[in-house]
């Protein structure tokens, strides 16, 4: 990761987009301090959750911390459960350790939690183990032990990359609903524009282990800014073309973290590529304003030259 920096309010989602590899996951594993081992996190950084130096916790101290201030639905449940642990185990044993709770109102607390999920039969799901149940059944689970100890943040992972299209909808409605009763924040993780359109505050597109462009989701769907978000987006399949269209694809690949090109990192791949592209490695910059927001919520930031929207710091009343 690059200078990545995200700020999240009580109740808000971000979304964050890219292509596979471009450092999604990464970043939120970095956060949860579950990065490989390989991996090194820079001194100077820091992640803070109301006020607490997230990456200085104790071992013991995060242990109470985990689960239970942030948690996480990972991309895939098939490797995230326990596959000889029941189900019941892998939800009771969360809340008797976070909330203190007795075996038995941590069994109630754990069919509650699959009732919310929208899982049949919980209490007979209580003692089935992961192999027994579909790809959305136990990511439902996998939703439910993240919930189970009510997170202020939660982190989806990718969590419908594995499950069809309509169990998709179902699992980020899902989402949705138990966020908003709960007014949790959430950072949702996804490579696919169309995913968080629907589903989020403000997206931040991912692209070579930094932010290329952030900004609030329907000013930066309608005008996307850097040349790869309006990239992204024209590769998206719609309804209303012919059979047999052709697909937009971005040409080229991702850079490799390890050999960076000097310059924009994007820069190999844009259309919109300048002589100024190949020197420059542009940090983001505020472009627009939503009005009615704070500041560091507010602003619609790029990291390019030659955006697609150049005039700076404009509002979007002023932009209609």
């Amino acid at each position: 990761m690059d200078g990545v920096d995200i700020s999240l309010r009580r109740g808000e989602t971000i979304g964050i987009v890219g292509e596979s590899g471009s450092g999604k996951s990464m970043l939120v594993r970095s956060i949860m301090g579950i990065a490989p081992s390989a991996a090194q996190v820079d001194p100077s950084s820091t992640v803070r959750f109301d006020g607490r130096d997230v990456l200085s916790l104790t071992r013991r101290d995060a242990q109470k911390f985990w689960g239970r201030e942030i948690a996480m639905v990972f991309q895939d449940p098939l490797t995230s459960l326990n596959p000889i642990r029941t189900i019941g185990r892998q939800i009771i044993d969360p809340l008797r350790h976070h909330l203190g709770l007795s075996r038995k109102d941590a069994a109630d607390r754990a069919v509650e939690m699959l009732t919310r999920v929208r899982i049949p039969s919980p209490k007979t799901r209580l003692n089935e183990y992961p192999h027994q149940l579909s790809g959305g059944m136990r990511q439902r689970v996998g939703i439910a032990i993240a919930l189970s100890c009510e997170p202020k943040l939660l982190i989806a992972d990718e969590p419908t990359t594995a499950l069809d299209v309509t169990v998709q909808h179902e699992i980020l409605d899902l989402l949705h609903g138990l966020q908003t009763d709960s007014d949790m924040a959430m950072i949702l993780v996804s490579h696919d524009l169309a995913v968080v359109s629907q589903h989020t505050d403000r997206i931040g597109v991912m692209y070579a282990g930094r932010f290329l462009e952030v900004g609030d989701t329907r000013a930066l769907l309608d005008e996307p800014a850097h040349p790869y978000t309006g990239a992204l987006l024209d590769s998206i399949p719609r309804p209303d073309q012919p059979p047999h269209t052709v697909l937009t694809v971005i040409e080229g690949r991702p850079p490799n973290l390890r050999e960076m090109p000097a310059g924009c990192r994007f820069a190999p791949r844009c259309p919109r590529v300048a002589d100024d592209c190949l020197a420059v490695d542009p940090p983001l910059e505020d472009l627009t304003r939503t009005p009615g927001l704070t500041p560091e919520f507010s602003v619609h930031r790029v990291g390019c030259l030659h955006p697609t929207v150049p005039a700076p710091m404009r509002t979007t009343s002023e932009a209609s």
